[in-house]
């Protein structure tokens, strides 16, 4: 019997070697429809497409999209249960700001020229419709480790929990297959966190650098990042989310920095992470690693399933 279950985007892959993120503001006054109905029709080519071109690795193209463009694209009502426009989340010391975009792009693959050929088939539909507002060339670097020489992602679901933590379910029988994407560029200021020796840099984390293994729960400080983004539920059990995180750089500029990015089931979950880390817990008890890190954006969108695409894409 087929299974009829929508079929998701590429929300549980894992990070590959090349990716770019790609960030969309639709325009003021011009008619969306044909170009938005192209645009769906082309996620769904590329993704099948390099499936059947590229043997050396998994190649992916997930497009997301905002709930201020829902509504101004005429998509159907009523929404995803939890997309809503993301809130500011302002700690007394640092803050979650929230900041407008319409589409995102995640491009992944294993070879660079395969994202590069992706962005530019994309960007021919979408320049008469759309400006890039950001456009951000990640990269893995080393072991997987973040610029700032810890690695990223060590707390990712495994296996079957990544449908589960990642992907929506019969919650919401309308979306399901869909995943809420929760995007975040991040500045590091290397000179600082540099300065710090590798047991206060460990500090920060809650891990240790070298070995990736978490640190002792009576030598773990409370407001470490590890501390801080270890969240449950109300019975206990703990809340994950998916994080495809990459580092980015300009290195002439001195420039570093993570793109955070994290598909869920739930935005909520993401939230409470979010809250965790900037207002803190107790309220004041914040994650050190901001003092070292800045969030310059921060926006909310909705990966509908290839499903949902298809409805989408005119015939």
């Amino acid at each position: 019997m087929r299974d009829t279950t929508p079929k998701s985007q590429h929300v549980t892959d894992y990070p590959n070697n090349n990716t770019i993120f790609s960030v969309w503001k639709l325009k003021e006054g011009v008619d969306y429809k044909a170009g938005f109905e192209a645009l769906c029709g082309l996620v769904n080519n590329l993704n099948n497409s390099f499936k059947v071109r590229i043997a050396d690795g998994p190649t992916s193209c997930i497009m997301g999209i905002s709930y201020e463009a829902w509504l101004k694209l005429n998509l159907p009502t009523p929404l995803p249960k939890e997309l809503k426009p993301f809130e500011t989340i302002k700690g007394y010391k640092h803050t979650a700001v929230a900041t407008s975009a319409d589409l995102h792009f995640h491009l992944s693959a294993i070879n660079p020229a395969i994202c590069f050929d992706m962005a530019m088939a994309l960007s021919k539909i979408l320049l008469p419709i759309a400006d890039c507002i950001d456009e951000i060339q990640g990269f893995k670097y080393w072991d997987g480790r973040a610029i700032i020489g810890f690695v990223d992602g060590t707390e990712n679901p495994i296996g079957e929990d990544r449908n589960y933590f990642g992907i929506v379910g019969n919650e919401d029988p309308t979306y399901q297959g869909g995943s809420y994407l929760f995007v975040q560029k991040y500045i590091h200021f290397m000179k600082d966190w540099d300065n710090l020796s590798v047991e206060e840099q460990e500090k920060v984390i809650g891990r240790y650098k070298a070995t990736d293994i978490e640190m002792e729960e009576d030598k773990k400080p409370s407001n470490s990042h590890t501390a801080l983004t270890a969240i449950e539920d109300e019975n206990g059990n703990e809340l994950k989310i998916i994080r495809a995180n990459m580092p980015y750089g300009n290195p002439s500029k001195g420039q570093a920095g993570t793109y955070f990015i994290s598909y869920a089931s739930t935005f909520s979950t993401t939230q409470k992470m979010l809250k965790n880390m900037f207002i803190g817990d107790p309220v004041g008890n914040y994650d050190r690693i901001l003092d070292y890190s800045k969030a310059i954006t921060g926006t909310l969108f909705f990966v509908p399933s290839f499903d949902l695409l298809d409805a989408y894409t005119a015939e």
